[in-house]
């Protein structure tokens, strides 16, 4: 038997999340079916997924597809741009964190080739690169 590992809505990629309320809502997967297949150890997990990022309108627990009226559209797309203005605030957050530990990075290797007085980076120029690019494209 597998042993319990507490997990938490940040050991899902946004990706995973999109792909489980894909499969869910086109009636691939039932939410238990997910569950099992993803691993997500909570039914509720699932179930917030789909109010977060489904197509479904959860207030009048109606499918996406019935008409509806101008109010619901304009709530529908408000909702929508509140989601991706979140999304867009969380994207530009990991890139300032990849662009700080790229500089760290970059910190680190100096450091080591001064310090140990060995070349660690390839010494190529730009032409270099790109000539052997062509090269392998030709190939």
């Amino acid at each position: 038997m597998r042993e319990y590992v507490k997990r938490t809505q940040k050991d899902y990629t946004l990706s995973l999340k999109l792909q489980v309320v894909k499969e869910v809502e086109s009636g691939e997967l039932s939410t238990g079916a997910a569950q099992r297949k993803y691993g997500i150890q909570a039914r509720s997990t699932v179930m917030s997924w789909l109010r977060k990022y489904g197509s479904f309108d959860w207030e009048n627990q109606t499918p996406s597809n019935m008409p509806k009226t101008p109010e619901q559209k304009v709530m529908e797309l408000e909702a929508k741009v509140k989601l991706l203005e979140k999304q867009k605030k969380l994207l530009e957050h990991q890139l300032a964190q990849s662009d700080q530990k790229s500089i760290i990075f970059d910190m680190m290797i100096d450091l080591a080739e001064k310090e140990y007085a060995i070349p660690i980076r390839k010494n190529s120029s730009p032409e270099q690169s790109t000539s052997t690019e062509n090269n392998t494209k030709k190939a």
